[in-house]
């Protein structure tokens, strides 16, 4: 697909971090975008700075992201690119100790369906309603519509202590890619998965910097962690290769996350 001016986009999370960085690229190419995010604050600056436009969503949200098409849709037109970053986890053990009683209790289950509903069904309800705008659009060269970028994490294959929840969202992510290439490939509509490894973004850089340097250095090369314009980079590239579709990337350095008790 060729991407310049007479494309649109959506970016869900595109207010900070991987999002963030997706936005100014695509931008930078003259693409038409559109930002899906809750904080509105910073969502409107941003747009307001870039020169793209501004829609309140909550992912979790059916009636919220109807609406946020609906507002991209009239301000940009239909989008041929959907690059889903919005996401996160409440991170939990899932048998932990009162450290008063000594009795142990288990995690709280709503901690898991908030984060499989964000990170998981708010991933598929934005790919679903994207996917039927999208096939309403003429087709450009073979017959492509559109293509959607999701965005995973290491996590889905080699997640830590605590990490039940996001794994399992993010492993979910990765475990449909394939299928919905398979089902939207009548539509022309491409869909590929990004997981990224440990990224520069704003919960990460509010670690500690002598962890930050341990994380640096678990990397195998380059011993730093990634930049949000490497997943933005390979996001638009699999969004402009029309033969790139149905994969799941790692974006890591070569880590692969070991098992730590703590």
């Amino acid at each position: 697909m060729k991407i310049d001016s007479s494309i649109s986009a959506v970016v869900t999370g595109g207010s900070s971090g991987l999002g963030l960085a997706t936005v100014k690229a695509l931008r930078d190419l003259g693409v038409k975008v559109a930002i899906f995010d809750l904080n509105a604050e910073a969502g409107e600056t941003i747009a307001k700075d870039l020169g793209a436009t501004f829609c309140k969503v909550d992912v979790t949200s059916d009636d919220q992201v109807d609406a946020g098409f609906v507002a991209a849709r009239a301000a940009n037109g239909q989008e041929r690119i959907l690059i889903n970053c919005a996401g996160g986890a409440r991170s939990q053990r899932i048998l932990n100790k009162n450290k008063e009683t000594g009795e142990f209790f288990h995690a709280d289950i709503e901690k898991f369906i908030w984060t499989v509903q964000l990170s998981l069904i708010g991933t598929y309800r934005c790919i679903i309603k994207s996917a039927l705008g999208m096939n309403g659009l003429e087709p450009l060269e073979d017959g492509e519509r559109g293509a959607i970028v999701n965005t995973g994490s290491v996590a889905a294959e080699d997640g830590q202590v605590g990490q039940a929840a996001y794994s399992a969202s993010k492993a979910g992510v990765k475990g449909m890619t394939l299928t919905i290439a398979r089902d939207l490939s009548r539509s022309g509509i491409r869909i590929n998965t990004i997981l990224p490894g440990i990224m520069s973004t704003p919960p990460m850089l509010g670690v500690r910097p002598e962890v930050l340097a341990t994380l640096s250095k678990s990397v195998p090369f380059p011993n730093r962690l990634g930049k949000p314009e490497e997943y933005a980079d390979l996001a638009i590239t699999m969004c402009r290769n029309s033969y790139f579709n149905g994969e799941t990337v790692r974006l890591d350095g070569g880590i692969r996350m070991p098992f730590t008790a703590s």
